[in-house]
């Protein structure tokens, strides 16, 4: 009997796959460490966003004159989102409900009712705003008077500023705020 001996082309395709092989497993871990990169930057950004620097979606937006908003009356003001794109188009202007108390208080109220989001009406006549979807009713100090909504009106934050009414048009305001 004859000895068998090795092949010698075995061995070279033994050593072709194993290179082979490791170059794939090598290109995979790239590839994953890449994928994670690319979700974990953004993630972390908004993450320590907070920690470094102001808050970039914080602006005060002018609503117009005080002059502008008689006292002891309800005027409907509309101001142009700072946050929008090219293709919002009329989508980017906000309607909001500005009442003017006495001399510099005012009272800000974003126009959507607390129940599903339709827009309020005033009625200057019963001083009511009232929503025509599911029948919301809130006083004129934008506290809920009856109907499906769980809270009053949601107010925006404001300052008078060199005669200008200011709302902070950073902050929406949603039900994670205090009533």
């Amino acid at each position: 009997m004859a000895a068998e001996r090795p092949c010698n082309g075995c061995a070279a395709a033994a050593t072709a796959k194993s290179s082979r092989r490791s170059w794939l497993f090598k290109a995979g871990i790239a590839l994953n460490a890449v994928a994670g990169a690319l979700f974990a930057v953004p993630v972390l950004g908004f993450v320590l966003g907070g920690l470094f620097g102001k808050n970039p979606y914080r602006t005060w937006i002018g609503l117009g004159g005080v002059n502008d908003f008689p006292e002891n009356n309800t005027r409907l003001a509309t101001f142009r989102n700072p946050f929008v794109n090219a293709w919002d188009g009329a989508t980017g202007d906000i309607p909001c409900w500005v009442r003017r108390l006495e001399g510099d208080k005012f009272q800000v109220f974003a126009i959507n009712c607390t129940h599903l989001g339709c827009p309020v009406r005033w009625f200057q006549e019963s001083h009511l705003f009232m929503c025509p979807c599911h029948g919301g009713v809130f006083y004129q100090d934008g506290v809920r008077a009856s109907g499906p909504p769980p809270r009053g009106l949601f107010e925006y934050q404001y300052k008078v500023e060199n005669g200008q009414l200011m709302i902070n048009g950073g902050h929406l305001p949603n039900l994670s705020d205090p009533a």
